[in-house]
Order: structure tokens, then sequence, then C-alpha cells
């Protein structure tokens, strides 16, 4: 088990690290912050990448019977990978906070603190509480609480990843100052469809293949559920939603700005914003 964990403990903080050596080398004018921020951004896109094609694998080959059928990665990505990026995703942004604010010349952060931690856990408190409940919760159960069913659902939620690279995308435009191109611009709405379809709509899809598994409708499938499964899917939803919220009010925002003439150049629809 310890050499199986050590393959994802190893793997994201190792090219965390590796990022930070290269990016300053081919970025000389950026500052820790930004190699921080770009490096985190970029490990979270590798994650994305592959969390997602491990979903289309097990959601394509599981679709004849999504109850009973099984697929070896489903397991052992959550233990290979999902786990120890999740512990390694909690220190790699308390960093990107850390150089962030003391960069901006904050007395507090001269050096790593109780206090600096304490900051960190306050400013993104959403986040870290998204964090801790998927490692001590959603990932323990998706493990040991299916009994060996369910790995096509497993599958769509590893799917839900999905929009994390063009979230990590639109950051680094904004590093690279390219927030005018059209590229940018186009990046910002795929962060809005694919939040939308594969972070929100794939909850109520989930629950309609569950449906017309048993032969029942949608209205009724929380009700032929535990209330425990109702109960965690709610609590994966809701952060989605509220962010999903905030993504469309920033975009509105930038929209009615461009609209304006001589508006200051518009940052990005995922500006401040940070996908799990």
């Amino acid at each position: 088990m310890l050499q199986v964990l050590a393959c994802g403990a190893v793997v994201f903080p190792g090219l965390f690290f590796a990022f930070r050596k290269i990016l300053p080398c081919v970025f000389k004018h950026w500052s820790d912050a930004d190699v921080v921020l770009v490096s985190e951004r970029l490990v979270s896109s590798i994650h994305a990448v592959m969390a997602t094609t491990v979903g289309v694998i097990v959601v394509s080959s599981c679709r004849e019977s999504v109850i009973n059928d099984r697929h070896w990665l489903t397991t052992y990505f959550i233990i290979w990978y999902g786990a120890p990026y999740m512990t390694y995703d909690i220190f790699a942004m308390y960093l990107s906070h850390y150089h962030r604010f003391r960069v901006k010349g904050h007395e507090d952060y001269k050096r790593h603190s109780l206090k600096t931690v304490n900051s960190f856990v306050h400013r993104e408190f959403l986040l870290v509480l998204h964090h801790i409940a998927l490692l001590t919760i959603l990932l323990p159960g998706t493990l040991f609480g299916r009994g060996d069913q369910g790995d096509f659902f497993v599958g769509c939620l590893f799917l839900t990843e999905l929009s994390t690279p063009f979230v990590s995308l639109g950051k680094i435009f904004i590093q690279l100052s390219l927030q005018e191109c059209w590229l940018h611009k186009a990046n910002g709405g795929m962060v809005l469809l694919t939040f939308l379809l594969f972070r929100i709509a794939v909850f109520p899809y989930m629950y309609w293949v569950y449906g017309r598994h048993y032969g029942i409708p949608l209205y009724s499938v929380p009700f032929h559920l535990p209330l425990s499964i109702n109960l965690g899917n709610l609590c994966i939803l809701a952060p989605q939603v509220y962010w999903f919220v905030l993504l469309c009010r920033k975009g509105y925002r930038l929209y009615r700005r461009s609209r304006m003439p001589d508006s200051p150049p518009a940052s990005t629809v995922t500006d401040n914003s940070k996908d799990d």
C-alpha cells in the first residue's frame, strides 16, 4: 500500500518543484508568486487530464450494467493518484497564497508561521474544506462503501475534472499578458461550458442513468437511494453551483466592461477562481 501511495505522492510534488525550477529560467521577469501560481496550475492540469482520461475509459467500459460493471482503473486511480493529489494540492495552494502575500510586502509573510497558515485557511476556507471532505469522506467512501458496485458513477465523477485545464489556462494567459487574445476569450467560454456540463449537469445525468437502469422515473431516484448518497452528492454539488455563479457573474462584469469605451483590459472569467 505504501508503495502504491508513493506513486502519486512523488509524481505531483516532483512535477511542482520541477516547474518551479524551470519556469524562472524561461520567464526571468516573473516573481516567486507568479512561478508558484503557474506551477500549481500546470500540475492541476496534468492531474485533470489523467482523471478525465480515466473517467472516459471507466464510463465507456461500464455502460452495459452501470451498477455491476467493474474496471480496475477506478480503485487504482483513487489510491495511486486521487488521495495523494488532494493532499499535495492543499500544500501547493498554501504556497501560492504565501508567496502572493509575501511579494506584496506583508510583514507577517517574511517566513512561514502558524499565522500564515491560519490566514490561508481563513481566506480559502471553502476550498480547504472541499479538499479535506474529499480526502476524509468521499475517497474512503468510494473505496470501501460501494460494495464493489458503481464504477460507472465514480468514472462520471472523474469527468468533473475536465474544466480544470481551461481554468488553469486562463491564469496562464494572464501571466503571459494575453488577456486580449481571442484564444483567451474562447477559453473563458470553455470554462463556463465545461463547468456547467461536467460539474453540475453530470449529477442529474447520473440520477437519470440510475433511474433508467432500474426502470424508475428521475424524480423517484433520490427516494430510491440511501440518504448518505444523496447528502454526499449534495455536498459535492453545492460548492460547484456556488463557484459557477461566481464565474457567471465575473464573466458578465467583464463582458460589460469590454463594451465600454476606453475600458481597462478584462482579466478573465477564471481570474481568482480555483477549480479542485
